[in-house]
C-alpha cells in the first residue's frame, strides 16, 4: 500500500533513448552464456567464507566483477580504492539508483550489504544474488518496517560492516536525479561512524547513457536483454570524500550535506577525473519523512 511519503520517480520508459552502438549476435550470445555461468559459479562463494576476512573479501569483490564484465560492463573506479577508509570501522555508503547493475558495480569495489526494496528478493538469478551477499530487504510500502531497518543497519555499522543504501530511495534515469532521502541517515548517527557517499555514472563512447536505465514500465527481462546488446558500456564508481561523525545535527542535515557533495561532481569534472579501474537536476521530491 503505497503512502504519502514513498519514494516515487518521474523517470520513465521516455527516458530511455538514444541509439547506442550495439553488439553483435553471436556477442550478446555469449555474454548471455558467460553471465548466467559467471552467477551459478557463484555457489563456489560459499567456500570462501572459510577463508581469513582479508582473502575473503577479495574472491567476492572478484566474483562480482566477473559477473559485470559477462554482462559486458567494464567498471571504472574514481577516488578511493575501497569505501571504509580505516578497516574495521563502520560507514554508511549512500549513492544514486539507476539500474540493477548498481548492485553489481558497487560490490565488485567492495562487497558491502545493500539496503534494496524486498521485490528483488524474488527477482530470477539476481535476487539470489544480492540475497547471498547479505542484502537488507526494506519494505517501501510500510512505514513501520523503518524503525527496525534503521535499528538493523546501526548494529552492522558499529559492528564495523559496511553498509549501502540508494539514497533517492528508488531509480532515475541517471541524467535526472532526486533529492536524499533522510530516513536511513539516523543509522549512520546512532552508530556514531562516517557517511561515504558515492555516485554511479553509466557511460558509452564517454558520454552518459540512459540505456542501463530500470525505470517506469520497464520488466528486469527487457532490461537484462538491453545491457546484454550495448557495446561499449561502462559504468563508473565515484568515491567522493567521508562526512566525519559529527558535521550534522541530524539526518535531515546529513543527508543534505551528501547531496550537496554529489551535486559538486559536475559533468566537466566527470569528465575528466582520472580512473583506477579496468547533470543536470530537474526533479526533486520531498524527504521520505517529514
Amino acid at each position: 500500500m503505497s503512502h504519502a511519503w514513498m519514494p516515487s520517480s518521474p523517470c520513465g520508459d521516455g527516458c530511455v533513448g538514444g541509439t547506442p552502438p550495439l553488439a553483435g549476435r553471436i556477442r550478446q550470445v555469449w555474454r548471455a552464456v558467460a553471465a548466467v555461468t559467471a552467477i551459478l559459479c557463484g555457489a563456489l562463494i560459499a567456500f570462501a567464507l572459510l577463508l581469513p576476512a582479508r582473502h575473503r573479501e577479495g574472491v567476492v569483490r572478484l566474483w562480482f566483477h566477473a559477473v559485470l564484465r559477462a554482462f559486458g560492463v567494464r567498471l571504472r573506479v574514481h577516488g578511493a580504492g575501497k569505501f571504509q577508509e580505516v578497516p574495521g570501522r563502520g560507514v554508511l555508503v549512500v549513492s544514486n539508483h539507476v539500474s540493477w547493475l548498481d548492485e553489481l558495480a558497487i560490490d565488485a569495489v567492495q562487497p558491502i550489504r545493500i539496503v534494496a526494496k524486498k521485490d528483488i528478493r524474488s527477482w530470477p538469478v539476481l535476487g539470489p544474488l544480492v540475497t547471498a551477499a547479505g542484502t537488507v530487504y526494506l519494505d517501501r510500502e510500510n512505514l513501520r518496517e523503518l524503525p527496525r531497518t534503521v535499528r538493523e543497519l546501526t548494529a552492522a555499522l558499529r559492528a564495523g560492516q559496511a553498509v549501502g543504501v540508494h539514497a533517492e530511495g528508488t531509480t532515475w534515469c541517471g541524467l535526472a536525479s532526486g533529492r536524499y532521502r533522510p530516513a536511513l541517515f539516523q543509522a549512520a548517527l546512532d552508530a556514531g561512524v562516517p557517511v561515504r557517499p558515492v555516485v554511479l555514472r553509466y557511460r558509452i563512447g564517454g558520454h552518459v547513457t540512459t540505456q542501463p536505465a530500470f525505470v517506469g514500465d520497464d520488466t528486469l527481462a527487457a532490461s537484462i536483454r538491453r545491457v546484454l546488446r550495448l557495446r561499449g558500456l561502462e559504468v563508473e564508481v565515484h568515491v567522493l570524500d567521508e562526512i566525519a561523525p559529527g558535521r550534522a545535527a541530524d539526518r535531515r542535515a546529513l543527508a543534505k550535506l551528501a547531496e550537496q557533495q554529489t551535486t559538486r561532481l559536475t559533468s566537466t569534472e566527470l569528465e575528466g577525473a582520472p580512473s583506477t579501474g579496468d547533470s543536470h537536476r530537474p526533479h526533486a521530491l520531498a524527504p521520505l519523512l517529514p
